[in-house]
């Protein structure tokens, strides 16, 4: 008799991610059997028609989400729940101890690490405290103190960042750049999403209820990259991938790079928060080619299977620590690999599937 599966919950069944998350879960280097229960908060993604069971739950802030995953873990047989967006992961690390009384094993860090990582400011901070390079950075709470930040980081002559505190998926993110686009531009380049002046972000920003604070940053003008970490209790593996190509947000062609300065800055500022399982970061390379961090994803990244083609499965790892299998070494030396998302899509008809 084959082994039993291992029943597993995953969140954001429609994630832009949740296709690799699933390969790296099946295509786990054991090839122990796994059954997925997919949910999310809309009834109509396309994780519903790649998992084993499919639910909607209510959206995480909801104080019926909480007995939807119970209700749902104990129907499925689910012991072990994988949270893929930043939302869940704050309500669930909240949840934590209490979930873990009903015998439920959540992958994510404690509430205290997934705070400080997830908010932009904090994160800066505490790597300036512990020596790493981070870029030059402002808090701004009103319009002034924005266009005071913004100018003592030398605009208009150079970019500058904005974003919130605490966002995902390039929500909130402009870089601010005072040329105008001419006709070559306008007829040769897309759209950038994130790029905008001072002068039209204020206008955006007027228009609200109250004023957000905002992280203000130096523009670094390198490549950027995104770092797959892993931390147990006896492992730890960061791997780093250039982003070759970048759109909305999601990497769509990145090239690993075992480069041991990201490396070491990862496990450093991760050790010190006390975040574990699978996460991951962001840096980019400032003009003397010095990798600055950037912020923290506290949960399995959108293009997080590359690692797999690496040599190290890191969700697969979370998955092992959390079941009180800790991983002790890896089979292989991590490998340079590449990574290319397509349009891909799913073809329904009268409840069937057929992907191309």
């Amino acid at each position: 008799m084959g082994a039993e599966p291992l029943s597993i919950l995953v969140t954001g069944a429609g994630a832009p991610g949740i296709r690799g998350t699933l390969y790296a879960l099946r295509s786990n280097p054991e090839q122990r059997p796994v059954r997925i229960v997919g949910v999310d908060m809309d009834d109509d993604v396309v994780g519903r028609f790649l998992v084993d069971a499919f639910f909607q739950v209510p959206p995480p802030e909801s104080p019926a989400y909480l007995d939807a995953i119970r209700s749902i873990c104990r129907q499925e047989g689910a012991s072990l729940i994988l949270p893929q967006t930043t939302r869940e992961v704050v309500v669930l690390s909240r949840w934590k101890e209490e979930l873990e009384r009903d015998s439920l094993r959540i992958m994510v860090s404690d509430e205290q690490a997934i705070e400080l990582a997830n908010n932009k400011w904090t994160l800066l901070v505490r790597c300036q405290e512990l020596g790493l390079p981070c870029p030059a950075f402002h808090i701004a709470g009103s319009e002034d103190e924005l266009v005071g930040c913004v100018r003592k980081l030398g605009y208009p002559a150079q970019p500058v960042v904005v974003k919130p505190l605490v966002s995902n998926g390039m929500r909130g993110f402009r870089v601010l750049r005072s040329e105008s686009w001419d006709v070559l531009r306008f007829l040769a380049e897309k759209p950038p999403c994130g790029e905008t002046s001072l002068d039209d972000l204020l206008r955006i920003l007027r228009r609200g209820p109250g004023w957000p604070q905002l992280l203000v940053t130096e523009y670094l003008p390198g490549p950027e990259y995104s770092v797959d970490v892993f931390l147990g209790e006896k492992l730890a593996v960061a791997l780093p991938r250039l982003r070759k190509s970048i759109r909305s947000g999601i990497t769509f062609r990145s090239q690993t790079e075992l480069r041991q300065d990201m490396v070491s800055f990862s496990l450093c500022v991760a050790r010190d928060i006390g975040l574990r399982y699978a996460f991951g970061f962001q840096f980019k390379l400032d003009a003397d080619s010095v990798p600055r961090i950037l912020e923290c994803n506290p949960r399995i990244q959108g293009t997080m299977v590359a690692s797999v083609f690496s040599g190290a499965n890191v969700i697969w790892f979370g998955v092992k620590e959390l079941i009180g299998e800790s991983v002790c070494r890896l089979d292989c030396r991590p490998a340079p690999s590449s990574f290319y998302r397509y349009w891909g899509g799913l073809g329904v008809r009268d409840g069937n599937a057929t992907e191309i």
